[in-house]
């Protein structure tokens, strides 16, 4: 995502780009060096200083506790404290005249990890270098709560003011499924949100077109649910020099090779089938009808359907994944452990359940001595089109960017949406954030990094869909 990717009309002409675009950097920036590495998350500090900000602007703000974790007495914290991460969320109030139900801007302040020894830059310094801000989290996803806040300041003074409410959220704990996060807030605090009829956050963005294709403001509508699995055999121990034929790493072995083996059935949910249909008109000539008919076309076209599941991408949209992300075993080359593990990151499909696949994935091993324990699941939910705010990004992209298709999405990663589609809230993940293929590299990779020019072009975009709201 680079500056000179960003060539459609400005969508709220101001004579202070400039300085919107500099303070945007600098306050990213800043929120990269405050460090929310989840876990332990610790989020409590940021969240404080996004409330500061938006105080000092005369916004009504408050940090929200959450959960925080049991303290770890074998680690400190950097700031010397005790081994227990503060965790907080930042919420903010712009009123509105009340003609309106109030929209939520959503984001998370914790981040993921990042190995310094793989990045070209500090991955904590929050450098902003060559039009760029350069740090864990520029993307994913304190980029999105700088457009978020920086978005509140700008529609602070707007005479008349919107006719809805705009909430301002920054949760934590959303790298590890949220439910000490937004889950808590959606459970416990539903006040917050007042009658909120809509939600914007994370998961959907503009992609520039190639070869003089138009741009695709892709908005998520649904995206896939978690099974996260963890799966553990159990062998008899002792001296790796004589193996033993019941041994708990070889048994897990061959678990994970039958898990790797594993053919999962092509499905096209009704939301799937109405994302590429949308996109059939931008697809190379010899898809369009394979779009346009997808469930058909890989059911009755092999050429089609090896070309579209040769995709990783689109293969991971039609049927349930298995990833095996964690594999632990022996302490030491020369001892046999009692015990073997792994993770797998399952991610099915809407309308499938964690228990029901857990089952299935028992029963493809076939050795009863094979447990699977849950870590994660939540069922997907989804969010109709035919609403006053998709019809909004419709008419404000045909605005600023002419020519561009408004498609609805499924996603195969998740959000923290999922809280609040099971409050009823239409949310949809979209930030107009403008990138080119291969500019999201960087999420949970190494040299994450967004444009100064797109951070605030991304605000003036988020203003001017407000307004049309």
């Amino acid at each position: 995502m680079g500056g000179s990717g960003i060539a459609s009309a400005d969508p709220v002409p101001d004579e202070g780009a400039d300085a919107l675009a500099e303070r945007a950097a600098e306050l990213l920036a800043e929120i990269i060096r405050i460090p929310t590495v989840n876990p332990p998350g610790g989020e409590a500090p940021l969240a404080a200083r996004l409330v500061e900000i938006l105080s000092e602007a005369g916004i009504e703000a408050r940090v929200i506790a959450t959960p925080s974790k049991p303290p770890d007495p074998s680690r400190r914290l950097d700031d010397g404290g005790p081994g227990r991460a503060a965790r907080a969320a930042a919420w903010a109030r712009l009123p509105g005249t009340g003609r309106g139900r109030p929209v939520v801007l959503l984001s998370h302040i914790d981040v993921v990890p990042a190995d310094p020894s793989e990045w070209t830059v500090p991955p904590f310094a929050g450098e902003i270098r060559d039009g760029f801000v350069i740090g864990r989290g520029a993307l994913d996803a304190k980029g999105v709560a700088v457009t978020h806040l920086m978005t509140m300041l700008q529609l602070r003074d707007r005479n008349p003011p919107l006719d809805r409410d705009v909430i301002f959220l920054a949760t934590p704990d959303e790298e590890a499924g949220g439910r000490d996060g937004a889950g808590y807030l959606a459970r416990e605090r539903r006040e917050l949100l007042g009658d909120a009829e809509f939600l914007l956050t994370e998961g959907g963005s503009i992609r520039l077109g190639e070869a003089g294709a138009p741009p695709v403001w892709g908005v998520a509508v649904t995206e896939k649910s978690p099974c996260w699995l963890e799966i553990q055999t159990v062998g008899t121990p002792g001296h790796s020099a004589a193996p033993h034929p019941d041994a708990a790493v070889p048994r897990l072995v061959a678990a994970l090779d039958r898990v790797r083996r594993m053919q999962t059935p092509i499905r096209v949910t009704p939301q799937v089938e109405e994302m590429f249909a949308a996109l059939a008109p931008l697809a190379a000539e010899e898809d369009r009808d394979g779009y346009r008919n997808l469930a058909a076309a890989l059911d009755r076209d092999p050429e089609f359907r090896r070309r579209f599941l040769g995709n990783r991408g689109r293969n991971a949209l039609v049927r349930d994944t298995i990833s095996i992300t964690v594999l632990e075993g022996g302490p030491r080359t020369n001892v046999a452990p009692l015990e073997a593990l792994a993770h797998l990151d399952v991610r099915l499909l809407p309308g499938k359940r964690c228990e029901d696949f857990s089952a299935l994935l028992a029963e493809e091993i076939g050795d009863p001595a094979v447990r699977l324990r849950p870590l994660l699941s939540f069922p997907s939910r989804s969010s109709p089109t035919d609403t006053a705010l998709y019809r909004t990004l419709e008419r404000v992209a045909a605005e600023i960017d002419p020519g561009a298709a408004v498609v609805p999405r499924m996603i195969t990663g998740f959000t923290d949406a999922h809280w609040f589609r099971e409050l009823g809230i239409v949310a949809y993940g979209f930030v107009p954030r403008r990138l080119a293929a291969g500019d999201t590299r960087g999420v949970h990779g190494v040299d994450e990094k967004v444009s100064v020019d797109n951070l605030a072009w991304s605000v003036r975009t988020l203003v001017r869909i407000l307004e049309e709201l």
